[in-house]
């Protein structure tokens, strides 16, 4: 008898049809011999309206109230998966993130996980329940209910394997796997049939919106093997573990992030600890930095670029606006809204040449680079928004990915 966790994003269980298909799955791996765990997320929708709501009444709504208000769509999930399968004659019940013993930090809206414990999902199991819990939520040690962050649930589910000892965990979703980029912009992109942590993390914190970053890191740490697949139907799908050995792959993929808000500082004062007051307090206001240029102007005046997700630009200006006026003078302002362009592989580590192959490529197609970054795995390149899905196809014809 194997243990399985399975996680249901929202567009598998967006509508009563949805669900219904769901508890039919879950039924069918049950009678297959196998005690499963579900992780559910809100229903395709749900939360994009309640964040709405909430946003026409106050601009920037208090991040407590907002995981408040947020955890109801996957409560409504799980109440729902479970009398779903009530129905076809499968014991069930429903777990909200704090009854599964999901322990994390207080910092609402984007909260870390402490501990997991699974409460008495095992009691359930041996009981021969399905256990469905809400995903992308959990409690602080006072109790309070937080969230975290979109895509949690995939955190959820991941960490609740790990606590548990799964033998696998499933992440169902409406694509069949993970592609060498998004087949809705690249048509004739692949589907891998297998990935490494490094790489998946790589694509997924770089734009790629099959998995939250935080659960692959997370499943990278505590070796805990994943498969993607759809829930529409029955393909295989994408299998994510440690490192894969494929000498002549050097490129694995392609992914883009439009979320990205570039803000230049200038006349910051050049002075030892200048730059590191503004990342500071950055930090400070958790806000995640990504592309950074500093150049040094004339006169002793130093500009900073540096790039931010876009729902995070209002607390940047805010933060870094404080801090020029402790420093005695500098401006920031917001810049247009812009797309991270990157290409993954652990194959860069052992090849040459690709930042070469990659720049060229955008250049003959009149597409201009505007800051650059590296790590040992990926190269990113921010562009002008409306350029984003061009250089997509670009890179990934120049690097023959749509080919076996």
């Amino acid at each position: 008898m194997a243990l399985i966790v399975q996680k249901y994003g929202g567009s598998s269980v967006k509508d009563l049809e949805r669900i219904q298909a769901v508890a039919a799955r879950v039924k069918q791996t049950c009678e297959e011999g196998n005690q499963v765990v579900v992780v559910v997320s809100a229903r395709g929708g749900v939360t994009n309206r309640l964040v709405a709501d909430a946003k026409t009444l106050h601009e920037q709504p208090d991040d407590r109230e907002m995981d408040m208000l947020l955890s109801i769509g996957e409560q409504e999930t799980i109440a729902l998966t479970s009398i779903a399968l009530h129905a076809i004659g499968q014991p069930a019940v429903s777990r909200t993130g704090a009854q599964a013993g999901i322990v994390t930090d207080s910092v609402h809206t984007k909260a870390r996980l402490i501990d997991i414990s699974g409460g008495d999902i095992p009691q359930q199991l041996n009981d021969g329940k399905v256990v469905i819990v809400a995903g992308f939520q959990g409690m602080n040690e006072t109790g309070q209910i937080t969230t975290l962050g979109r895509g949690g649930s995939d955190l959820s589910a991941i960490a609740l394997a790990a606590a548990l000892k799964a033998d696998i965990c499933q992440i169902y979703t409406d694509v069949d796997g993970v592609y060498t980029a998004d087949p809705r912009v690249v048509p004739n992109a692949r589907k891998l049939p297998e990935i490494a942590y490094e790489e998946m993390l790589e694509l997924a914190s770089l734009g790629s919106k099959v998995m939250q970053s935080r659960a692959v890191e997370f499943a990278n740490k505590h070796d805990v093997p994943f498969e993607v697949r759809n829930s529409y139907n029955n393909n295989p799908g994408t299998i994510v573990k440690a490192d894969i050995t494929l000498e002549d792959v050097v490129v694995r993929g392609v992914a883009c992030d439009k979320n990205q808000t570039k803000v230049v500082v200038s006349e910051l004062p050049d002075q030892p600890g200048a730059a590191a007051k503004v990342f500071q307090d950055l930090s400070d206001a958790k806000v995640n930095v990504d592309m950074i240029v500093q150049n040094l102007g004339r006169d002793g005046i130093a500009n900073l670029t540096f790039t931010v997700a876009s729902d995070e630009a209002y607390k940047a200006e805010k933060a870094v606006t404080e801090c020029l006026g402790k420093l005695g003078r500098g401006k920031v302002d917001l810049a247009d809204r812009m797309a991270k362009v990157s290409v993954v592989g652990i194959g860069m580590r052992s090849h040459s040449g690709v930042a070469s192959k990659m720049f060229t490529a955008l250049a003959e197609n009149g597409i201009n680079i505007q800051l650059i970054s590296t790590s040992e795995i990926k190269i990113s390149v921010a562009v002008d928004l409306e350029k984003a899905d061009d250089a997509v196809r670009v890179i990934h014809t120049s690097f023959d990915l749509d080919k076996e």
